[in-house]
């Protein structure tokens, strides 16, 4: 194993810890790596380390990545980021679930380019009108909509505030109960700083990037 594969796989055993110290079995709890801004090294490491699940939060770097990594690996890509309708067409083809689905413009153009395709509704818990998600009180009339697309939705996504772990807790307790409501198995809450609060608040899967990977080399800002 490379430096780096080994340090990813000692830091996701952390991460495992971590969720079973939050009351649930680590087993029970998908870990998606957040690769974004690392290379493909990253990526590979994480396959060596066992996850399966990497995400990704612009298009062009999965698809960068998709098409540089070995087409026999064993590999499911999320796209995390907002859903652009110009970019659902370069990628349309590698995401297994779509976690940033906020409107149903994006929804159109997935179920255009992907028809049945795997999708979670991101809801906004901190109120602020200028952070990407869904306002809870929409999150039903979404859902609808886009299954009416033949869409599979499979959950809810949402972003933790910043700050202390702690100020994510109701916002994660109002996503994991709409998503009872909803009768929606997925909530992918929580990430490196506040995964902890997530998991014991519901969450089934947590996005991890720092927290495998250390801190990121650049930030891909024209990545779109």
């Amino acid at each position: 194993m490379t430096a780096i594969a080994v340090d990813v796989a000692e830091r996701l055993a952390t991460v495992r810890e971590r969720i079973a110290a939050a009351g649930r079995p680590p087993d029970e709890v998908v870990v998606v790596a957040v690769t974004k801004g690392f290379g493909t090294d990253a990526v590979a490491a994480a396959s060596a380390a066992g996850i399966e699940d990497v995400g990704e939060n612009y298009a062009q770097e999965l698809a960068d990545k998709c098409r540089e990594m070995p087409a026999t690996d064993h590999r499911r890509w999320h796209f995390l980021g907002r859903v652009q309708r110009n970019k659902v067409r370069v990628i349309a083809g590698a995401v297994h679930l779509w976690q940033g689905v906020d409107r149903v413009a994006a929804g159109e153009e997935i179920a255009k380019r992907a028809p049945g395709a795997r999708v979670l509704v991101q809801v906004r818990i901190d109120g602020r009108e200028d952070r990407n998600g869904c306002d809870p009180d929409d999150v039903p009339a979404l859902v609808e909509r886009l299954g009416g697309m033949g869409l599979d939705v499979r959950g809810l996504m949402a972003v933790g505030p910043a700050g202390p772990p702690e100020l994510a807790r109701p916002g994660f307790r109002q996503v994991a109960a709409l998503a009872d409501r909803l009768g929606l198995a997925e909530r992918s809450m929580g990430m490196s700083e506040d995964l902890d609060v997530a998991v014991e608040e519901g969450s089934t899967m947590v996005r991890v990037g720092r927290g495998l990977f250390g801190a990121r080399p650049v930030a891909p800002k024209t990545r779109r």
